[in-house]
Formats: structure tokens, C-alpha cells, sequence
């Protein structure tokens, strides 16, 4: 049975990191898994009135709709000031709404923070895992999957092709399908 796993990446950049790791990463999951990126910098900052008086911009129901056909999320995203980027905590704004329809509920999850620092977006990774113990969503808790020093990662091509590192992420991806399964 197929699964449709949504990547949400939290860098808006065009050539951003963590635009590369998730697309070296989406290549590693089993063959019967659809993996797509679902685009979230278009969605309008929430806002409670849109819901409360029935204008809903089209972007979130979309947005929503999509999500509902989802069967898990892998977050990929940089570390924006020791935390989630604006985009990233946005869409889970918006995903969380109107209160009592989350679309988010019991959905696995895997976190990958991204950094061309040392660090490897540690706080982003754990602000991330705060917001989504309240949505309920299982998080994949080994590996931690924090990426530092990424642009040391990346050949020419913006592609990681380093055995090793690639190795991990397929230990990444492991732990995942093991979460996902159990779903």
C-alpha cells in the first residue's frame, strides 16, 4: 500500500541547504512511499477572523486539503535565531485550524535541521519537536537527525554524495519507515 509522505522545508531559499538534504533524502525511502514537497511559503499569516468569518483563503485550503491526503511529514529546515522559521511555524498554524480539525493529528514525523554551522540547527530542531508533541504528532527520536556544517556536505551540484553521510541518512530514513509503519 502506497504511503504519501509531504516534505515541508522551512528555508524559502531557492538554492537553500535544506532544499538539498531533503531531495538527497526523498531518494532513500522505500519504493512504494510518494514522497512530494509541499509548498508553504505561499499560505497567508494565520489568522483566527479567516476561519471565524468564513474567509478562508484559497492557499490554506488547499493547503489543508493536500495535507488530509498525507500519510506522514518529513520537516526539513534551517534554524532561523535559535528557532522554527516563520514559514515553517506558519504552516503548522495554519494545519492546526480551525480548532478541533487539525490536519496534523497522529501524523509521524521526522525533523531534520539543517546549518552550515556547527550547532546544526539544534534549537530549531527542538522547537519544532515543542509544537508537535501538542499537534500529536509521533516524532522519530533516534537518530537525531541535526546536519551541520552543510555546505562541507554539498559537491558542486548542491547534491550530497558523501558514502557516509549518506549512510546516515539512510539511517534516517530507516527509523522513520519504522515509526510510519507503526501507523
Amino acid at each position: 500500500m502506497t504511503k504519501n509522505i509531504a516534505v515541508l522545508i522551512g528555508s524559502l531559499r531557492k538554492d537553500s541547504f535544506s532544499k538539498s538534504v531533503a531531495k538527497s533524502l526523498m531518494p532513500l525511502f522505500p519504493s512504494d512511499y510518494n514522497l512530494e514537497i509541499i509548498e508553504i511559503g505561499d499560505l497567508p499569516l494565520y489568522n483566527q477572523d479567516y476561519d471565524d468569518l468564513d474567509q478562508v483563503p484559497e492557499a490554506y485550503t488547499t493547503f489543508r486539503n493536500k495535507m488530509k491526503t498525507m500519510d506522514a511529514v518529513l520537516f526539513v529546515t534551517p534554524e532561523y535565531n535559535r528557532s522554527v522559521p516563520a514559514v515553517l511555524k506558519n504552516a503548522l498554524d495554519v494545519g492546526s485550524r480551525p480548532y478541533g480539525a487539525s490536519i496534523w493529528d497522529n501524523k509521524p514525523a521526522e525533523i531534520v535541521s539543517v546549518s552550515p554551522g556547527a550547532i546544526s540547527g539544534f534549537g530549531a530542531n527542538h522547537h519544532l519537536r515543542q509544537s508537535l508533541v501538542f499537534l500529536n504528532m509521533p516524532t522519530v527520536q533516534q537518530p537525531e537527525a541535526y546536519i551541520g556544517n552543510v555546505m562541507n556536505l554539498l559537491d558542486d551540484n548542491q547534491e550530497i554524495t558523501n558514502p557516509d553521510t549518506l549512510k546516515f541518512f539512510q539511517a534516517i530514513v530507516d527509523a522513520f519507515d519504522t515509526l510510519i509503519k507503526r501507523y
